[in-house]
């Protein structure tokens, strides 16, 4: 069953996964957290909290009940980083992986699903990944290729650096509507 945040928000890790890897409920970190005065601390300092209190945890969890808090108590909204908000999404797209990055790496064929201007790929790994500065020219995109097999591939896209919460849930639904448009593009 999934934890509750303050808000009324459902934690994404569930109160039984938490239990069984941290040996605490959302519920007792909270209680714990709290009384160590985490709402005070800065990220890297709960997360040392969290660890001093699980001390068999491994980073990940770590990492994981911290950012929780910090959702719960108000410290941190949803897909926000240390650097700004960060979205992602992705596709499955039935065309090989070799087809579906050209579709991002030729100019005349992206123009077709993804108009929205000149961006700036910085680097790319043909088949693999590419890091894009967006066309705001201070958020960037990073997008890594996947095959799946049987002439499909998947595309998968985080863009990172928003300003704020309402930009994350924009991009978040711009980037669903340009993959939806790129996987229409081969007719899938």
């Amino acid at each position: 069953m999934a934890g509750k945040s303050e808000a009324g928000e459902a934690l994404r890790i569930g109160d039984d996964a938490v239990q069984a890897r941290t040996g605490k409920t959302w519920a007792e970190w909270f209680k714990v957290l709290d009384a160590a005065g985490c709402r005070r601390m800065n990220h890297k300092q709960i997360v040392a909290q969290v660890g001093e209190q699980g001390p068999k945890l491994d980073g990940w969890w770590c990492q994981m009940v911290t950012v929780g808090y910090e959702q719960a108590r108000g410290l941190r909204a949803r897909h926000e980083k240390p650097e700004g908000f960060q979205i992602s999404g992705s596709k499955t797209v039935a065309v090989p992986v070799t087809t579906l990055f050209m579709a991002w790496q030729d100019e005349k064929t992206r123009k077709k699903w993804l108009p929205d201007g000149p961006i700036v790929i910085r680097k790319a790994t043909p088949d693999k990944s590419m890091r894009i500065t967006w066309v705001d020219g201070t958020s960037s995109v990073e997008v890594n290729f996947y095959p799946k097999g049987n002439g499909k591939s998947q595309v998968a896209v985080q863009h990172g650096k928003l300003p704020d919460a309402k930009e994350a849930a924009r991009k978040k639904a711009y980037w669903a509507e340009r993959l939806n448009d790129l996987k229409m593009l081969f007719g899938s």
